[in-house]
């Protein structure tokens, strides 16, 4: 007991340092800015930004080796592995209850995370976001899940510019800058690639390319590769022994393998929504985990490459070993022959995609990024080798493979330029510069007529919040003109008469008024500037009629209608002016032109400040 008076004492003591100290550092926050300036402290901040993006990132995967090494110790030396039906379900089981019951948040598809704060949050994301995403992907991945660390990666790099932003109150515009250096920083220390980093920021998460923008992104991008450079070393993710540079004659055969990387995007696209939409049928969350997990057991224990990220396979494969593709597998006797070799690699294509799909769909965390590498480098190879084999070719098998990653980014991603420069960056070099860009332009051309959006923006477009390099468009989308509808327009009967009319008139200060039918739907206008010659005629109050007087108009709002509908009807209409009526033509109110433009200009103006 005589503790407790001590130890009482102690924590007010500790609390009021610590609050102290709290508002010492707020009180240095407000300096910093009132010295160096707004644009000089995004500039530093951009440079601790890259410093805390990078280290989340070469923890993440410390973190991932560090829980594969013990499992992997796990592994009995067999041919066949039976743990390979347990350790994935164990994986999404455990993510799924750290995820419920202590973040209580969604971490689902991080780069989707990132992109709907870009457009509907004005950069901000939470701070369980620069920790949660990185504990629950190490979960998954480490016990097996087909997905890979780097959305997870981009999306804690991200939450850490993000709340540095918050914390030094930047506006809207700069803490989106914050957030896309943070996923920068990230993405350069996975990949070392500055440059494909600040592509993606650019291509993906639809940053703007400003001057003001392109400074912060540079140090953001050098500090990541530095630092990661400088911890993990100068090896890169994938190990390439030899490029050879392109060969004119075999610009046809990329062509092809464009073509064929841009219908495996689609197929990519289309079953990762069809198992997301059926596993989504399952309310209970534990029997999605456990239908989830055991799929995925199975799965991967006939296709053992399937466990974990996968970039040792896809190493193995551009070194020309492809035996670890079916080690411990019980379907590996099939390699003996080629033709059933060829049937293997297509069924790992295929199938990885559902893997994936049910390891992010059951309760598991992580990303498309590695999976779309995994299957753009299996496409490559599969294609090669079908030239090779069979039409007596003597093509590049690794140029091929580098091609299809990239092909398969552009068409799942559609974000060919990343694809483009990831790979080139990855190369260590740009001898298959022009062989990429061929292979990513096709298969991203390929994809667009069959899919509009990519992996990450498809929801996002579907809540009408998605932000493109459009900005009128985007501007367009964003506006609530539903609140802008005029509700004060009088209405009067389609069977009124000339007096009626007229002492409607005395009762308002508007010139316009509403013509209503039996059933209260919209039936016309009444314009007075039109009727002033007859309106002082009193003779006339009980002959004339407001169905001989009303306009009916071409053109109506309707409450469904986006922003650029308005704006093209209005343009189209050339009025000032436009009812809004519901589908069923009852009458809602007034839409004015000045009103809606002044909303567009006000929210271009609030998305442009500095």
């Amino acid at each position: 007991m005589l503790h407790v008076p001590i130890f009482s004492i102690f924590a007010a003591k500790l609390y009021k340092v610590l609050k102290q100290l709290l508002v010492k550092f707020v009180k240095l926050r407000r300096t910093i800015k009132q010295k160096i300036g707004i644009p000089n402290t995004v500039l530093l901040l951009s440079f601790f930004t890259g410093i805390f993006g990078a280290t989340v990132a070469i923890i993440i995967k410390n973190l991932l080796h560090f829980t594969t090494s013990i499992l992997g110790n796990a592994f009995p030396e067999a041919e066949i592995n039976y743990l390979y039906l347990a350790f994935p379900f164990i994986g999404i089981v455990l993510t799924m209850w750290y995820v419920v019951r202590l973040v209580k948040d969604n971490l689902s598809h991080g780069v989707s995370i990132v992109l709907k704060s870009m457009c509907k949050s004005k950069g901000k994301l939470r701070r369980h976001n620069i920790y949660s995403s990185m504990i629950a992907s190490t979960i998954t991945v480490g016990f097996g899940g087909s997905v890979g660390l780097e959305a997870p990666i981009v999306l804690t790099g991200a939450a850490v510019g993000s709340n540095l932003a918050q914390f030094f109150n930047l506006s809207p515009k700069n803490t989106r800058l914050m957030l896309a250096c943070g996923s920068t920083a990230a993405m350069a220390a996975i990949f070392k690639a500055p440059i494909a980093a600040i592509v993606f920021a650019v291509e993906v998460l639809m940053l703007d390319l400003t001057t003001a923008a392109i400074l912060p992104l540079l140090i953001s991008a050098a500090t990541g590769t530095l630092l990661s450079i400088f911890f993990l070393g100068e090896n890169v993710m994938l190990s390439i022994p030899f490029t050879s540079t392109y060969q004119l004659q075999n610009i046809p055969f990329y062509i092809i393998l464009g073509i064929f990387a841009g219908f495996v995007s689609v197929y990519f696209l289309r079953m990762l929504r069809f198992i997301e939409k059926w596993m989504g049928k399952f309310k209970n969350r534990y029997i999605k985990a456990l239908l989830g997990g055991l799929f995925l057991g199975g799965l991967i224990f006939v296709f053992p490459v399937f466990y974990g990220e996968g970039y040792e396979s896809v190493n193995a494969i551009i070194n020309g070993n492809a035996f670890p593709i079916f080690q411990h597998s019980p379907i590996s006797f099939i390699s003996d022959s080629h033709f059933v070799f060829l049937v293997f690699i297509a069924l790992v294509i295929l199938v990885k995609v559902i893997a994936m799909a049910l390891t992010t769909s059951s309760g598991g965390v992580g990303g498309v990024f590695a999976p779309c590498l995994f299957v753009g480098a299996f496409s490559g190879f599969f294609v090669s080798e079908i030239l090779n084999y069979y039409l007596g070719l003597d093509l590049p098998v690794i140029n091929f493979i580098l091609a299809g990653m990239a092909g398969v980014m552009a068409g799942v991603m559609q974000a060919p330029l990343t694809g483009i420069f990831l790979i080139a960056e990855l190369t260590t070099g740009y001898v298959l510069l022009v062989p990429l860009m061929i292979t990513a332009s096709v298969a991203y051309l390929t994809v667009h007529p069959f899919e509009k959006y990519s992996v990450y923006t498809k929801k996002l477009a579907e809540m009408g919040a998605l932000k493109t390099h459009n900005k009128d468009k985007f501007a367009m989308k964003r506006i609530k003109w539903q609140s802008l509808i005029d509700y004060d327009i009088l209405t009067i009967s389609i069977h009124s008469s000339l007096r009626d009319y007229t002492n409607l008139i005395a009762k308002c200060k508007r010139n316009l008024f509403v013509v209503l039918d039996d059933n209260n739907r919209f039936a016309g206008l009444l314009v007075m500037d039109q009727h002033r010659d007859i309106i002082f005629k009193q003779e006339l109050y009980d002959y004339v009629f407001v169905k001989d007087l009303m306009i009916t108009p071409e053109i109506f709002v309707y409450e469904t209608d986006s922003g650029e509908d308005v704006i093209e009807k209005f343009n189209v209409s050339q009025n000032f002016n436009l009812p809004v009526i519901t589908q069923d033509q009852e009458y809602v109110g007034f839409l004015s032109k000045s009103k809606v433009l002044s909303a567009y200009k006000e929210f271009v103006a609030s998305e442009s400040e500095d």
